[in-house]
């Protein structure tokens, strides 16, 4: 890889990772400051969405191939992501409050700052390996934590407040559904797609992880 190059991609997850670190101390500041789980949104909510919307470049690298990730998965991911923070948590204001945005707030942050430091230090070197293990066993915990009492249960508790303001309806009037039956189906297949994300990752872990191990060896 062209110097150039990495030291543009060092520099991209160095940002990432120090904006989700922010993120994160921000909404535990609150929280410890506040003993409350409400105030996530409104002290971390809109660094997240310009964090995640900036974020879509990672699918212009899979789709050009300047990183191995390909498209699919990167782009089911940041679609998901960005789906449930700006259309729905940045899109109904009577949610931002509930604790399943806390809940997915820092386990995102966790997830992504171990994410983006290992792709920096990637850049530059290998990774110490306790930085590679964290990297690929993190997920374990974080992903469920953050899609079933957070993505999952938030935006069923957004529906009444999408069907009583028809919310995006200019949007989907071209549409023979309106949004808030879109939510409802996405809904249904979420465990879907999430599981087939979540094994990909295990399949990443596996020769990721194997790899280290055979280097220590060696």
């Amino acid at each position: 890889m062209p110097s150039l190059l990495k030291l543009y991609l060092f520099t991209y997850n160095s940002l990432q990772a120090l904006g989700w670190s922010i993120s994160l101390f921000k909404i535990l500041s609150n929280f410890v400051s506040t003993k409350s789980l409400s105030g996530a949104y409104a002290s971390g909510g809109e660094l997240l969405c310009f964090l995640q919307s900036f974020a879509f470049l990672e699918v212009i690298y899979g789709a050009i191939g300047i990183v191995p990730s390909g498209v699919l998965f990167p782009l089911m991911q940041w679609g998901g992501r960005a789906h449930f923070l700006l259309a729905i948590v940045r899109g109904v204001s009577e949610v931002q409050e509930l604790p399943s945005v806390f809940i997915t707030f820092v386990a995102w942050s966790l997830s992504d700052v171990i994410r983006y430091l290992h792709y920096a230090i990637n850049c530059t070197g290998n990774p110490p390996y306790w930085l590679t293990y964290l990297r690929y066993t993190a997920f374990i915990v974080l992903y469920p934590a953050g899609v079933a009492p957070g993505e999952m249960w938030l935006m069923y508790e957004a529906l009444p407040f999408i069907k009583e303001k028809n919310l995006y309806a200019d949007f989907f009037s071209v549409l023979p559904f309106n949004y808030y039956i879109f939510v409802v189906i996405l809904l249904i297949f979420y465990p879907f797609l999430w599981l087939k994300l979540y094994l990909h990752l295990f399949k990443q872990r596996s020769s990721k992880l194997g790899k280290q191990q055979k280097k220590k060896k060696i």
